[in-house]
């Protein structure tokens, strides 16, 4: 997806977004999902392991977001499907073990959209080292929003994946949502976000007002301002886990046997960070080095 300017338009920024629906039963809902994508302005979509294949059902509740399921991209594992992802959400009616931030559709599409302007705008020093690499600066930010299923949503290792999750506010004694209804109600908040945004993009009191509106209902939390590199992908915030917990290992820190929640604790430590590229690289380098230098057996 190469781009050489910020986005600046509705669709500019709705690209960036991809539903991710996992391991869903029935056909129908994935048409249904395509459908509410389609309302909403957003064109990407990705099943990840469906029970049943897309078929004429998916096509009949699809109804004008048909070309959705065409373009559809099938992935054999949650992994795979947000491998080059550098912010993800999940959709969760409750909270979990080991919980990330939790937000609301609000919330979450400000967050998206802050995201997706501090990473258009970032400006890469040109070096002979960036030079060589012709990809720097030249990618859209890519941003999944998961959606579990249908019976039992998302189980507590594929939330881990995600860096927030969104709750939709409902009924307490019932706060369960068909999965086509979710995509509808979290697509809804963030094209109404996209609207607003770019059209107060060009005027700053009205852009200072929307600001200080969605400030009322934030939760306390940072989102990284200022990039000079693009920020790591999903793939390589795992790298990263995995390399650090052998190196906890290799110095005694902790038992490979018995790691419980120290992998998910690490992984929850690097989204909180928000590293970039050059950040990721100086880290990765750093543990290759002490992994190297194994201390010495007394």
């Amino acid at each position: 997806m190469p781009i050489n300017h910020p986005a600046t338009s509705v669709d500019d920024y709705l690209s960036c977004i991809q539903v991710v629906m996992v391991n869903t039963t029935l056909p129908a809902n994935i048409g249904s999902a395509a459908r509410a994508m389609h309302t909403m302005g957003l064109s990407r979509l990705t099943v990840v392991d469906p029970k049943r294949p897309i078929d004429e059902t998916s096509v009949s509740h699809a109804a004008g977001g048909h070309e959705l399921l065409s373009a559809a991209v099938i992935a054999p594992t949650l992994e795979s499907a947000i491998a080059d992802c550098q912010l993800v959400f999940a959709a969760s009616s409750r909270s979990r073990h080991m919980p990330r931030p939790v937000v609301t559709p609000t919330q979450a599409a400000k967050i998206i959209f802050d995201f997706i302007d501090s990473q258009s705008t970032y400006q890469p020093q040109t070096t002979a080292e960036t030079a060589q690499d012709n990809t720097a600066g030249t990618r859209k930010p890519n941003i999944a929003i998961l959606f579990g299923r249908e019976d039992r949503g998302l189980t507590n290792e594929e939330l881990a994946y995600a860096d927030y999750h969104i709750q939709i506010d409902a009924n307490p004694a019932y706060p369960v949502l068909n999965v086509a209804s979710a995509v509808q109600v979290i697509a809804s908040f963030v094209f109404a976000y996209a609207q607003t945004h770019t059209q107060t993009a060009t005027s700053p009191e009205a852009d200072a007002d929307s600001d200080k509106a969605a400030a009322r209902s934030m939760i306390d939390m940072t989102l990284r301002q200022q990039w000079d590199e693009p920020a790591i992908t999903q793939q390589q915030q795992k790298q990263l886990t995995e390399r650090m917990t052998a190196l906890l290992v290799q110095q005694g820190l902790a038992d490979s046997a018995h790691l419980k929640s120290l992998p998910a604790r690490l992984s929850r430590l690097s989204s909180r960070l928000q590293l970039d590229q050059k950040e990721y690289q100086l880290l990765s380098a750093l543990i290759a080095k002490l992994l190297k230098n194994r201390p010495q057996s007394s």
